[in-house]
């Protein structure tokens, strides 16, 4: 099967991320959310991410313009009615996924791949509420979608080897490189990661260090680019918290047990770079 069309459906951080690397390839793609201001800001953001490419001689104005005139925006699902691949990148929760890949699959032609951008929640319990299992996939991209390499990607149970395939050849043309596991809770990514965000976040709870401290140890004494706290900002604490739930949930093993300040920062609504304020105040 040919891809022609992609239908990305969520404009926030990951959606607006993934139809602008999806535009960059060459692929006619659609744009949808829940309305249209939440579109438009999706779609505001590619823009500015393409002028900065301009501006630093990464493509000309003629480049940009072209990827601009492949993304068309979308608050109807039903426009998934032409899409070859649709790639799901909404919030993390099963309940509200589940709802959306029903919808799809009805209207999405036979032959569509339903790819889903989830970070923890399983494959194959996604593919289950379809009528298309072995087409429903895993595509995890990395934040930010333009930069990071990586795709996870995770074959549910039913997964055929043909659409593994197809994913995995459109990874490669996106820039990225793919690479592949099996799906458990969290998969390879987050659950590595998110126990190391989960522990900084309990030391911070525990007054071991300030966050500026725990970031720079971890920056300057194990040579990661960010610490651990201003990537969970990044990510979005409701996310982390979202992720952290799927996996004591999904392990029952008390590692994964949210800190009690994570949760705090949550129901205050302090979600991190999103929100302005997180672990750390991004509004002054």
């Amino acid at each position: 099967m040919e891809i022609k069309n992609i239908f990305v459906v969520g404009a926030g951080q990951m959606g607006n991320g993934i139809a602008q690397v999806s535009a960059q390839s060459g692929w006619n793609t659609v744009l949808y959310d829940i309305n249209m201001d939440l579109v438009n800001k999706g779609l505001a953001v590619i823009e500015g991410n393409l002028k900065r490419n301009v501006s630093k001689g990464r493509m000309t104005e003629d480049e940009k313009e072209a990827i601009m005139k492949r993304l068309t925006p979308s608050v109807n699902l039903e426009d998934a009615a032409q899409a070859d691949l649709v790639i799901e990148a909404i919030i993390e929760n099963f309940d509200i996924k589940k709802k959306v890949f029903q919808q799809l699959d009805q209207i999405t032609p036979d032959h569509a791949i339903l790819a889903t951008n989830t970070s923890s929640l399983p494959i194959t319990q996604i593919a289950a509420v379809t009528k298309r299992p072995e087409k429903v996939i895993g595509m995890h991209f990395m934040n930010p979608v333009p930069v990071m390499k990586l795709v996870e990607i995770i074959r549910g149970l039913a997964t055929s080897d043909e659409v593994y395939q197809i994913i995995e050849e459109a990874s490669i043309k996106m820039g990225k490189t793919p690479v592949w596991c099996k799906d458990v809770p969290g998969f390879v990514s987050n659950r590595v990661l998110q126990v190391m965000i989960n522990e900084a976040l309990w030391e911070l709870y525990e007054g071991v260090a300030p966050p500026e401290n725990i970031d720079n140890i971890m920056k300057l004494g194990m040579n990661h680019p960010m610490g651990p706290l201003a990537l969970a900002d990044l990510i979005g604490l409701d996310t982390v918290l979202s992720i952290l739930n799927v996996l004591y949930t999904g392990y029952g093993d008390p590692k994964y047990r949210p800190s009690p300040l994570l949760k705090q920062y949550v129901q205050a609504g302090w979600l991190g770079r999103k929100t302005g304020r997180g672990i750390y105040n991004y509004r002054s």
